[in-house]
C-alpha cells in the first residue's frame, strides 16, 4: 500500500441532542458551527481549510450512532494552546478529564475531556 498524507481523511462525533451538543463545541471553540443535512443524518462541521488538503470532522446524529466515552479517541485541534478551550469545557456542559499535559517538548500537550454527549474527546497543542 501507498503512503498516505494522513492516517485520517475525516472524522464523526455521535450526538444525542443536536442542539446541545452543537451548543457545547461552539461554545469551546467560540465560533457557531455550521450545520447541515446529508442524508438521515444532521451535521454539524468542524471548521478546517478543506481547499489545502486539512482533515476535518463533525458531529453527527443519526439514529444508528451513539455516543461512547469507550472506543475510539479523537483529538480535536486545540490551535496555539489548548488552554482557553479546555477552559470553556465545563461551562459549555462537558467534564475534563485530564487537563494539559506535556507529551514531549517536540510534539506539545494534550488533554482529555467528556462533551455534552458523553464521548471522550482529546484537543492537542504545540504550546
Amino acid at each position: 500500500m501507498k503512503t498516505q498524507p494522513h492516517a485520517i481523511n475525516w472524522f464523526e462525533i455521535p450526538v444525542d441532542d443536536f442542539d446541545r451538543a452543537k451548543m457545547f463545541y461552539s461554545r469551546i471553540f467560540d465560533y457557531e458551527m455550521p450545520e447541515m443535512q446529508m442524508g438521515p443524518a444532521r451535521m454539524g462541521m468542524f471548521i478546517f481549510d478543506q481547499a489545502s488538503g486539512n482533515v476535518g470532522g463533525a458531529i453527527v446524529k443519526v439514529d444508528d450512532f451513539l455516543p461512547s466515552r469507550d472506543g475510539t479517541l479523537a483529538y480535536l485541534n486545540g490551535g496555539e494552546d489548548l488552554t482557553a478551550i479546555l477552559m470553556r469545557v465545563e461551562d459549555a456542559g462537558g467534564r475534563v478529564l485530564l487537563g494539559k499535559t506535556q507529551i514531549t517538548p517536540e510534539i506539545g500537550y494534550y488533554a482529555t475531556f467528556l462533551d455534552s454527549e458523553g464521548n471522550k474527546v482529546a484537543l492537542h497543542s504545540p504550546k
